[in-house]
């Protein structure tokens, strides 16, 4: 096919992962990547649905694209066709969810005429693990998803219904990605899934496994995990990765809420307590990891005390990181329906209260760093203010900027030792 494509990527790193298969198989296919969906001739949107806000800024940006370039064909994929197979997707060409994603590659080829062509194929019991390839060279870190689907249905979540239901990916095609990607130059590797601890519960293999196999890889520096369910993690399995030296130190792991009785009411599988006893546990076998989370705010019945006692944890938990979400009324939830809605205006007060909190933990993290010799894994050159700069990530997630003093070339892909001299919005500065 001699098509020119732009794919543009809402939601989670699940999805990002997904986009880079998708445009490694266009361009196997023989099309050419661009860089703005003005020079191309398809542009596929791959969608998010964790919100009725996400689905909004899709709808948006299908109408901004369609009315700057009325000649486009427009390719909608992702969750939000998935879990909402019904409604107008009029904006598209053709349409599919995240189950039959070769049928975006058979309709390439015939091109076939104007109008919402749907190829939306629901998810099934035992439906097997499908994985896109990984195959960005141009980048240092590469993002494999091994795990897809959920199981626990909280109460505010669509997610079970736009994924399926938890499979893994097979230990033969597990191997295969891992070598492949080590054997393309990556050098960091960042296992991603819907619901990445139950990874291998369909296969009979661990998370801790899927990172073992990844460590044995020469090619690799460093193995990195997305984001985790608190449920998930033991003692057992945080004790494997402490044994493996490329194990990188951060764990995002969703809170979503600092008080029980919110916590039971999302259906949420643990309580503060536990989740303060893996935090505890975490602090113990990596002393310089980082804690990062997801938190809701404003989810129905929240009360003001109650906001106030997920305040307070989530200032005793000193997370590095937290995205705050105002609660996102869910069509198709069991929370939608839930008595108690909180006024928007309240939502918004209290993630901004949350957010401003979050804002001084994160400073506390960085402030701490200052004077600190850290490892930099650099990802790549960037100009500000006409300065050059490297940027990369420490083991615990932290970003770095790099100004160096002299006109180094070659650092991409490397690792360096720099000293932390200060911090800024959401980074630091390293000198090396």
């Amino acid at each position: 096919m001699n098509l020119k494509f732009k794919i543009l990527t809402l939601g989670c790193k699940v999805n990002q992962a997904e986009s880079s298969g998708i445009a490694a198989v266009l361009r196997e296919e023989g099309c050419t990547e661009t860089e703005t969906p003005a020079e191309a001739d398809v542009c596929i949107v791959n969608s998010c649905a964790v919100t009725a806000e996400s689905v909004r800024k899709t709808k948006q940006l299908l109408r901004s694209l369609r009315r700057k370039n009325p000649q486009i064909r427009l390719i909608l994929t992702g969750c939000w066709p998935q879990a909402f197979p019904e409604d107008d997707f009029s904006e598209a060409d053709f349409v599919t969810g995240t189950k039959n994603r070769e049928a975006l590659l058979g309709w390439l080829h015939d091109m076939q005429g104007a109008g919402a062509q749907q190829a939306i194929s629901p998810y099934q019991s035992g439906d097997a693990f499908s994985a896109l390839p990984c195959a960005d060279t141009t980048r240092t870190r590469a993002f494999l998803k091994i795990q897809d689907g959920c199981n626990q249905f909280c109460s505010y979540c669509i997610i079970p219904y736009a994924r399926g239901r938890c499979r893994s990916m097979p230990p033969d095609r597990l191997e295969t990605e891992i070598r492949t990607l080590a054997a393309a130059g990556y050098r960091e590797i960042v296992l991603t899934g819907i619901n990445l601890g139950f990874f291998g519960v369909d296969t009979g293999q661990s998370l801790a496994d899927a990172v073992d196999l990844c460590a044995a890889q020469e090619g690799f520096l460093r193995v990195r995990l997305g984001s985790l369910e608190p449920e998930r993690m033991d003692t057992e399995t945080l004790m494997r990765f402490a044994q493996c030296p490329k194990f990188c130190p951060q764990f995002h792991l969703s809170l979503q809420s600092g008080c029980d009785a919110v916590l039971k009411r999302m259906n949420r599988r643990y309580d503060t307590a536990q989740y303060r006893a893996l935090a505890q546990e975490i602090h113990r076998l990596f002393p310089d990891a980082a804690l990062t989370t997801d938190v809701i705010v404003g989810f129905p019945g929240e009360t003001e005390a109650q906001f106030e006692e997920t305040l307070a944890f989530v200032q005793e938990m000193g997370f590095a990181k937290i995205h705050v979400f105002p609660y996102s009324q869910r069509e198709g939830t069991k929370a939608a329906a839930f008595p108690d809605q909180v006024p928007q205006d309240v939502k918004n007060r209290r993630a901004a209260r949350l957010s401003a909190a979050a804002n001084q933990i994160r400073e506390a993290h960085f402030a701490k760093m200052i004077g600190r010799n850290v490892e930099v894994l650099v990802e790549g050159e960037k100009q500000q203010n006409a300065q050059r700069f490297y940027q990369g990530h420490t083991p615990d997630g932290t970003l770095v900027k790099i100004f160096p003093e002299n006109a180094e070339k070659g650092l991409q892909n490397s690792v360096i030792c720099v000293t932390i001299e200060r911090y800024e919005d959401e980074c630091v500065i390293g000198v090396i």
